[in-house]
């Protein structure tokens, strides 16, 4: 089989994404190419991710390098990844999860969000969050790889940040861990802590199934079929404050997921649960019961108020 060209992002987290996966590859005997490649989302810093439109925003470079056969496969964290993904497009392989809380980060340990501080994100989910259980913060966003918003935090931008735990671990900046936040409160972006490998219809066969074999988690992929299919029937993105969480019990899954509207004040919660072979009709199960409860209502808001 001929190396596996494997195409990412050139931050030092998505680079960590893309050894991990070669390093996957290379337990099973397989050789492997990384190639960089410049999106979007890391051109654009100036402007929150839902000003620039939340599709497409960090793969569709990457997206047109996968059509062309430069490279054979995209790494990416799976919270990035739109809902629909274009036409001769899939995902065929997600990492094993890790802890998918989100962590406030910083360099004064005193910072709390029950104090009145300003932080850092670029996630309208997090500060919509922020909005509706602690009213007295402030936020601000703030871009970039993360060493880059560490440095704005350290030069004043902010007193401390919102991340997701995966990314902090993978870089090395647990002793910034302020606060593991609560799943109850922040329940996480669809796909937060996995990994997922993208690939065009036309890959061989043969790198698909030896892909599958040495980088696919299974119970992470039951997981994320169905929070996907919840984000896919809500047309969500970057910029709708959506969220959801499907764990694995046995031959069970169990889904919660919901809906804030940008404002904070309303926030509609659901939780199902059902067979695992049925992964993704109990995400677009949840979606309509978020929908049918004003969740249709709150994302059409959301849309005018976006413009979108």
């Amino acid at each position: 089989m001929d190396k596996i060209r494997i195409g990412t992002r050139g931050s030092k987290l998505a680079l960590w994404q893309a050894y991990h996966i070669q390093d996957l590859l290379k337990q099973g005997g397989i050789d492997s190419e990384i190639v960089t490649i410049e999106t979007k989302g890391d051109k654009i810093l100036d402007v929150s991710i839902a000003k620039i439109g939340s599709k497409g925003v960090f793969t569709e470079e990457i997206e047109d390098q996968l059509a062309s056969g430069n490279i054979d496969i995209a790494v990416h964290s799976a919270k990035d990844m739109q809902s629909e993904l274009p036409d001769g497009f899939e995902l065929i392989a997600f990492t094993e999860r890790e802890v998918v809380n989100d962590v406030l980060v910083g360099f004064d340990k005193s910072v709390s969000l029950d104090k009145e501080v300003i932080i850092g994100t670029s996630s309208t989910r997090r500060v919509a969050t922020l909005k509706h259980y602690y009213p007295k913060v402030k936020t601000v966003a703030v871009r970039g790889n993360l060493q880059t918003r560490f440095r704005k935090m350290e030069e004043g931008a902010c007193d401390a940040m919102l991340l997701a735990y995966a990314g902090v671990h993978r870089m090395g900046y647990h002793d910034r861990i302020i606060q593991k936040l609560s799943l109850d409160e922040f329940i996480p972006a669809v796909g937060q802590g996995s990994v997922t490998i993208e690939c065009h219809s036309q890959l061989p066969q043969e790198k698909r199934d030896a892909i599958r074999k040495y980088c696919n988690h299974e119970e992470t992929e039951l997981r994320l079929l169905a929070e996907r299919a919840y984000l896919k029937k809500l047309h969500g993105g970057c910029s709708i404050p959506v969220f959801a969480l499907a764990t694995l019990e046995g031959d069970q899954i169990n889904i919660k997921g919901g809906i804030v509207d940008l404002a904070g004040k309303e926030r509609i919660v659901k939780n199902i649960s059902g067979d695992k072979s049925d992964a993704n009709s109990i995400g677009t199960d949840l979606a309509e019961e978020v929908l049918s409860a004003g969740g249709d209502r709150i994302l059409r808001e959301i849309r005018r108020e976006l413009g979108s």
